[in-house]
């Protein structure tokens, strides 16, 4: 049991805790930390949580939680990982994300990886995310992966293997920001001890790998906006947060219209090109014409206009084969295929169930393993052999029987733990990691910490946000090169490191904000004020439209709103978005 009073209830037992080893010393990673934690004091450190709670809640800081709008729970006892391991990460991740572009580009195109015998073609043709609409597109730089989600977890060996791939839209990065920017205001003296590196240039960088990725637009820059369900979707928060720090407009899809296989968005100044769609709407939502004709969500016409090279999606649609859990199972033999490097994390063991022996092996251990279905999210649809009744064993057998390529097998992990507040006092609680990476054509940039998620039951392995799971801000150390200060000087302050490529969190800074400046050319891009967007101006004939107005400057009556679509422009009701099972529902997936 650790020495100090505020970690007191903490068992680290098995040696699988981060901060503690098993004999209770503190690992030299979180030593500053615990040192900086224990000094503050137990009544201290819970005040101060309970502040950093109600700033979530007064910020509307929220999740779904069985169709109620909680506020997202943020422990106060960061995770940190040091920089060398961090850099494995990274470059793991990158190599992933690669590895899954060439796979989804092959796919959509020449399928040389099915000829060559490196997946089988039923990989494909059994698949519901395909989409035969895309076959033969290439995007114009060539990504359609611009924003990724690789979830990792710790294995009991403190190995960082990976547990799933998020291709399509994933969820979660607002909280990363918001997680940093609320800790640095509520314990900002935790930062002086060790150096921790920026996560604010997100925003930033999301945007200049969205700009990459439009069509030629004659040298003018390229107009991105978001689009959102609606403020009805739980994940609207994300939504907003990321279209203002980006400086762009949030749309729903009655702001946008097709004409002539372009799509242009409504403004008060009349219509205004679109080049690049940041969607975060689920593909079967995206398009009317081409998926569920009933849905309110989506954009007549955007398939087409997509296929003409005249507007990018991010992410592209069609990944959702990327994201299918049986691909999971082949991305190891990917990387090896396209790369030809050995991966650098790698997965956790899995069981294909449409193979008979594995079948058959799994039928036989239902009570010792994790069962999944290959499309499941947020942590819906897995049985937990250990946990789980004979009933469900039983019904499961069932299910596995019916439709074997619809689920895979793995052992259950014993996730890693961390000191997580509860409410005796701080005590280990599972964890796992969400990195988020960013690809521009040129490079995949990682952000340096992700999304920690926490189960807070005791006991509980699933640490999804729908099965009452937290969050913690995740703190990547910066190298020794970047931490030390030019001889003379006081600390680093936040923004270019010594290294000149790492930033470091400087909360005691005066200046200190916690999102960054967009770069020079975004902010000249951004830097006027967006035409108020609104669904209700009357839409041009089509002959207007071969050479449509691009308006530098909101019209001269009156300032323009705030970016985002104008009140009383949704394009569903809360009927009807609540109806619709949106893949970007939180950050579950």
């Amino acid at each position: 049991m650790p020495a100090s009073s505020l970690f007191r209830r903490v068992q680290p037992g098995s040696g699988s805790d981060e901060m503690f080893a098993a004999d209770g010393s503190v690992r030299d990673t979180y030593a500053a930390l615990h040192d900086a934690l224990a000094g503050l004091g137990p009544e201290e450190f819970r005040a101060r949580s309970e502040s950093l709670a109600h700033s979530y809640l007064d910020q509307g800081i929220t999740f779904d939680y069985a169709g109620e709008e909680r506020p997202f729970p943020i422990d106060a006892i960061p995770r940190v990982i040091a920089a060398e391991e961090w850099a494995r990460v990274s470059q793991g991740v990158s190599q992933r994300v690669r590895a899954l572009e060439h796979f989804l580009d092959d796919l959509y195109t020449d399928q040389r990886a099915i000829a060559d015998g490196v997946i089988p073609s039923e990989l494909v043709t059994s698949s519901s995310y395909v989409v035969d609409a895309m076959r033969g597109y290439r995007p114009p730089n060539g990504v359609r992966i611009h924003i990724s989600g690789i979830d990792l977890v710790r294995d009991g060996s403190g190995e960082f293997r990976v547990l799933e791939d998020n291709v399509r839209t994933p969820s979660g990065v607002s909280y990363v920001l918001s997680n940093r920017r609320a800790m640095a205001q509520t314990f900002p003296e935790l930062f002086a001890p060790r150096p921790v590196r920026r996560v604010g240039e997100y925003s930033g960088r999301l945007l200049g790998a969205l700009q990459a990725a439009a069509p030629d637009t004659a040298g003018e820059e390229p107009t991105v906006v978001v689009l959102t369900p609606g403020r009805y979707n739980s994940a609207y928060f994300e939504h907003s947060l990321l279209a203002r720090t980006m400086g762009v407009d949030l749309v729903e899809a009655d702001d946008l219209v097709e004409r002539g296989e372009r799509i242009y968005m409504r403004t008060t100044a009349g219509l205004r090109r679109v080049d690049v769609i940041y969607k975060r709407t689920d593909d079967d939502f995206i398009d009317p014409e081409v998926f569920r004709p009933d849905s309110v969500l989506g954009v007549p016409g955007l398939v087409r206009a997509i296929l003409a090279g005249n507007v990018v999606v991010s992410n592209a649609i069609g990944n959702g084969i990327g994201d299918d859990k049986l691909t999971y199972t082949y991305v190891p033999d990917l990387i090896r295929y396209y790369l030809g490097q050995e991966p650098i994390l790698p997965n956790v063991d899995t069981w294909r169930l449409e193979e008979p022996d594995s079948l058959a092996e799994v039928l036989d251990r239902l009570d010792e393993l994790a069962v999944k279905p290959v499309d499941g999210s947020g942590g819906k649809g897995i049985v937990i052999g250990p946990a789980a009744s004979r009933e469900e064993l039983d019904a499961l057998r069932d299910r596995l029987l019916t439709d074997p390529r619809g689920w895979i097998a793995q052992p259950v992990v014993q996730l890693s733990t961390i000191p997580t507040l509860v409410d005796e006092g701080p005590e280990e609680r599972h964890v796992d990691l969400r990195p988020f990476a960013l690809n521009s054509g040129d490079d995949v940039w990682v952000l340096p910490g992700g999304l920690t998620r926490v189960a807070l039951p005791r006991g509980e392995m699933i640490v999804n946000s729908s099965r009452g799971g937290g969050s913690k801000d995740t703190w990547v150390l910066a190298t020794e090169r970047a931490a030390t200060p030019a001889a003379g000087s006081g600390r680093q302050r936040s923004g270019t490191s010594a290294a000149g490529e790492e930033r470091i969190e400087d909360p005691l800074d005066e200046d200190y904000d916690g999102f960054e400046d967009l770069p020079e050319d975004a902010a000249e891009q951004t830097g006027r004020e967006p035409d108020p967007v609104t669904s209700a101006i009357p839409l041009l004939d089509d002959e207007d439209l071969d050479e449509p107005e691009r308006p530098d400057s909101a019209p001269a009556d009156g300032a323009a709103p705030e970016t985002g679509a104008a009140p009383g422009t949704d394009g569903t009701s809360a009927t009807a978005a609540e109806k619709e099972e949106d893949a970007d529902a939180q950050p579950d997936r």
